[in-house]
């Protein structure tokens, strides 16, 4: 499957003077999981309310199933938005029940599918407490459950790992490779990025209402550069590694006060067997070269700096 779900197209909002979201392109295709990711304020939650119709875009057009957002496309998709929101006077399967049912799901089928994701969770034995008696973590498991339980085409969680213990995280880690699986398309936004570099067939990062990467988390790895931490003996002098290593590395820096350990970033296109072939034809005293594994955290912070600062240079 590589049809659309969602697409927004050139799509941009403002509050007032604030623009929210600049010319956003938005492609989700039909079974991927795509990581929605961004720092705080950088539009995320706007996009994701425009694509569902709730906020109307300023400019652009906006495509759900390949339409316009409507009553029909929305029973498809199960949504968890930013703000939670539950009845709290009311049980807790009844109120599962009763999302189901807005949905279209027969009230049988809708309860069997409440008890089974509460069984899930490990929530079957408070489906008869009020939502009131839940704890903020059991209360965020029941939203989840709530917009999962019409078992939609297409799921969006904006922010679901928030408030859930690891146990949870993992369960819902879980959750979502089985909807996958299943050919369930999602779209989630997290600030947690060892999330989205376990789950994601695909990330999308907005800073500051623009989208500036999308592409697989292998390509976004690949916007950084390799790094390594060297080890050498302790009579050898830092000039001489600086100096062996200054063609092959675009920064370097002792990791402790014995100079011994060095935290070595390497030039574009460099990689460690090259450094570790001029190291011994340097005839440098190494005892270890260690590899240093990148992160989509890494990545985030790289990219989302790096934008801000040309922001900065754009805007003095």
């Amino acid at each position: 499957m590589n049809h659309s779900v969602l697409h927004l197209e050139n799509v941009s909002k403002s509050f007032g003077s604030k623009l929210a979201v600049s010319n956003l392109d938005l492609n989700v295709r039909a079974g991927s999981i795509t990581g929605f990711l961004g720092p705080n304020g950088a539009g995320k939650s706007t996009s994701i309310r425009m694509g569902l119709g709730i906020l109307p875009a300023d400019s652009g057009k906006v495509h759900l199933f390949g339409q316009k957002p409507n009553y029909r496309a929305l029973d498809r998709v199960g949504f968890l938005p930013e703000e939670r929101g539950l009845y709290r006077k009311m049980k807790v399967l009844a109120v599962i029940v009763y999302f189901a049912r807005l949905k279209g799901m027969k009230a049988a089928a809708a309860r069997t599918n409440a008890m089974t994701l509460l069984t899930q969770f490990d929530l079957a034995d408070v489906a008869h407490k009020k939502v009131r008696e839940l704890s903020k973590g059991m209360a965020q498991k029941v939203q989840i459950i709530c917009a999962i339980v019409h078992k939609p085409e297409f799921v969006i969680l904006d922010e679901p790992f928030s408030g859930l213990d690891p146990v949870n995280q993992q369960t819902l880690e879980g959750l979502i490779r089985d909807l996958a699986k299943a050919g369930t398309t999602i779209l989630f936004s997290t600030h947690v990025m060892e999330h989205a570099e376990r789950l994601c067939d695909r990330i999308v990062l907005l800073s500051q209402g623009r989208k500036i990467f999308d592409g697989n988390v292998s390509q976004a790895l690949d916007t950084i550069n390799e790094r390594v931490i060297l080890e050498t003996a302790k009579d050898c002098d830092p000039n001489a590694v600086i100096g062996q290593l200054a063609s092959q590395v675009h920064a370097i820096e002792p990791t402790g006060p014995d100079s011994i350990r060095w935290s070595v970033e390497l030039a574009t296109g460099c990689n460690s067997q090259q450094v570790l072939r001029a190291c011994v034809e340097a005839k440098l005293p190494l005892r270890a070269i260690e590899p240093k594994r990148r992160h989509l955290h890494d990545v985030f912070v790289h990219l989302v700096e790096q934008d801000q600062q040309a922001n900065n240079r754009a805007a003095s």
